[in-house]
């Protein structure tokens, strides 16, 4: 196995692959209706990734250091066939293979995931007011529908289960608190995640973004708080635990406090491009190279320009500069 560094001596352990574009979600913050309307065209079925496209893409990251694969979208579970992806890539070793969803579509699907080879999922809920729930999805999806399939997913195994609650002042942050008390003890971890200015069409601005110091600390002074180290290096979400001993959440703060001096994550798009930041303009195709023919010695010469040629630190430069334009959406790539 060989492990590879980019410019800034960051190793590459994580690959995101968005298997679909598509959401049924129209959360204002990623995909508003105003753009993802009735008549937005989405990707056409023969310009996605198969599923052997992708898991041979995936076996030539995993010998180049990938430990971790997450799947994600758009709603990775409008994908059909999904379970015939994860069963190629659980095959491929001892990696940490997770997904990314929405819950909405869920229920139901847990137990097959699992079987399948999926190790552990993330949720998004953004609220548990189901007014705000549905108010912040846009589509009308209740929020027992999501916290049935965490239920369900907590007795499927699927876990550490993660819950990610995108805060947006004015919106949601009322929900913080509420939100805590609901996860503490549960065994899950629940992350707050700062409002970011992801894609080009959620009129992100600062004066939105709730510090996540000031999220802690409205935690910690109800329940107090003691920070936990990080797992290993590159972890995104910066980690407490109650003093009590109900568990922990984490932080993830790319506005007020941004990590990409550990970031190790590169993401493959659902039809086949290569981007090394979450907050990129553009990325490399490498679709054409896998629909060449079955020589991967191009495709690995790529792999390995891409990654130790990377200078992303977008997230750090925003701090200096201001937020730049044009950047690809969030649901072509994931989050």
């Amino acid at each position: 196995m060989k492990t590879l560094f980019d410019s800034y001596d960051r190793p590459l352990r994580d690959l995101r692959i968005s298997v679909t574009d598509r959401c049924n979600f129209r959360c204002i913050y990623c995909m508003p209706k105003a753009v993802f309307g009735p008549d937005h065209e989405f990707l056409p079925q023969d310009e996605l990734l198969t599923f052997e496209e992708i898991t041979r893409l995936a076996a030539l990251f995993v010998e180049h250091g990938v430990r971790k694969i997450r799947l994600t979208g758009g709603e990775p579970l409008m994908r059909k066939d999904l379970l015939t992806l994860i069963e190629q890539l659980a095959s491929l070793g001892d990696i940490d293979l997770t997904m990314t969803t929405n819950g909405s579509l869920l229920l139901g699907k847990t137990q097959a995931l699992k079987e399948a080879g999926l190790n552990r999922l993330t949720i998004s809920l953004d609220s548990l007011d189901d007014d705000v729930f549905q108010r912040m999805n846009d589509v009308g999806v209740p929020v027992f529908r999501v916290l049935r399939a965490i239920e369900e997913a907590g007795e499927a195994g699927l876990q550490p289960l993660k819950i990610n609650m995108v805060v947006r002042r004015g919106l949601n942050d009322d929900c913080i608190l509420p939100m805590a008390e609901y996860f503490r003890g549960s065994g899950h971890i629940l992350r707050f995640i700062e409002y970011m200015d992801v894609g080009s069409t959620n009129h992100w601005r600062m004066d939105d973004v709730v510090p996540a110091v000031d999220i802690i600390a409205q935690i910690d002074e109800r329940y107090p708080l003691v920070p936990v180290d990080p797992n290993y290096r590159g972890e995104v979400a910066r980690r407490y635990r109650y003093a009590d001993g109900a568990g922990e959440i984490g932080l993830i703060s790319s506005v007020t406090n941004p990590f990409c001096g550990d970031c190790s994550r590169i993401r493959l798009s659902a039809d086949g491009s290569l981007f090394t930041c979450l907050f990129a303009t553009q990325g490399v195709d490498v679709k054409k190279l896998l629909r060449t023919g079955p020589d991967d010695t191009a495709i690995t010469r790529l792999i390995e320009a891409v990654w130790t040629g990377r200078r992303d630190r977008y997230s750090e430069e925003r701090t200096d500069n201001g937020p730049t334009e044009d950047k690809v959406e969030m649901s072509y790539i994931g989050g």
